[in-house]
């Protein structure tokens, strides 16, 4: 498979794993879904017969940053659901398991630091695959097909990046991105925001005029009247991501091989056509 050096949320470096390892030792800043707390045991356990080890009995501990709609959000109940969900709980059935969900600093995520501190078996965070990451890291198969997007104020007359250097726009990117290290990788120096609900709150007071971010985020976005009466899509910037499932350096075989299996029996049997229906109300290669 085709591997971009770009990735949706920016790069792992070793002394920034190695400092999050020491730091996730005593932290407490993470939340979880209703489905257990998200305190993780030192010691791993198999799951439900099926050989793989988990750092919880009876629980496929997945660890996320939210919100992320359309991949990880909280609906209006409180529940942590999107797309990135239902594809890791098609792993969790076939495990015999529940998927428990962690609220966690993408940095950490990103870097491997949460997964080998024994926070979480795998990551799923629309994590695109890079070079880097995977120096800390072991990727499972792709499973989305991601590219970059510019949502603009309307009237701005821009429809590139080319254009917003041209007329001096203000841009804004979520850190830690691979939207950032696009756009930075191009000769702009743009304001970074922690998340990307912030980055588009940046973007309705004024503080950009122009945002980098997931098509799919962006296209999500837009479906609200209220984002859509002042705000427009000014251009896609084909960035060949994948996304990937993340798991600890030297991933247990029997959990990698379950998602990988389960990501092609979803693609093969429709499955994975429903879920990706559900979430961005097209069919796999349709987005744009």
């Amino acid at each position: 498979m085709a591997l971009s050096p770009q990735g949706r949320r920016g790069y792992a470096v070793g002394a920034l794993a190695l400092t999050a390892v020491l730091a996730l030792s005593a932290c407490g800043g993470e939340s979880s879904s209703s489905s257990g707390s998200g305190t993780t045991s030192a010691s791993a356990s198999a799951a439900g017969g099926s050989g793989a080890k988990l750092v919880q009995p009876g629980k496929l501990t997945v660890c996320t940053n939210i919100p992320y709609e359309p991949f990880q959000f909280k609906d209006a109940d409180g529940k942590i659901v999107g797309f990135d969900v239902d594809i890791v709980d098609l792993a969790a059935k076939k495990l015999g398991v529940e998927q428990n969900i962690v609220d966690i600093d993408f940095a950490v995520i990103k870097s491997g630091a949460a997964m080998a501190a024994g926070k979480c078996d795998v990551a799923a965070a629309g994590m695109t695959i890079t070079p880097d990451r995977q120096k800390n890291i072991d990727f499972s198969a792709p499973y989305f097909d991601a590219t970059q997007a510019l949502l603009a104020k309307k009237g701005t007359g821009a429809s590139s990046l080319e254009d917003v250097k041209a007329k001096g726009l203000k841009l804004g990117a979520q850190a830690s991105t691979t939207g950032l290290d696009y756009v930075k990788k191009n000769g702009f120096d743009p304001t970074e925001y922690a998340d990307s609900s912030k980055e588009l709150l940046a973007l309705q007071a004024g503080q950009a005029d122009v945002i980098v971010q997931d098509l799919p985020v962006v296209l999500t976005w837009l479906k609200k009247p209220e984002v859509a009466e002042k705000f427009e899509l000014i251009g896609s910037l084909d960035t060949g991501e994948q996304y990937g499932i993340g798991l600890k350096k030297g991933a247990d075989p029997v959990l990698l091989k379950t998602i990988n299996d389960e990501i092609a029996k979803a693609k093969a049997d429709g499955t994975y056509e429903q879920i990706f229906v559900k979430w961005f109300g097209k069919k796999p290669g349709e987005l744009s």
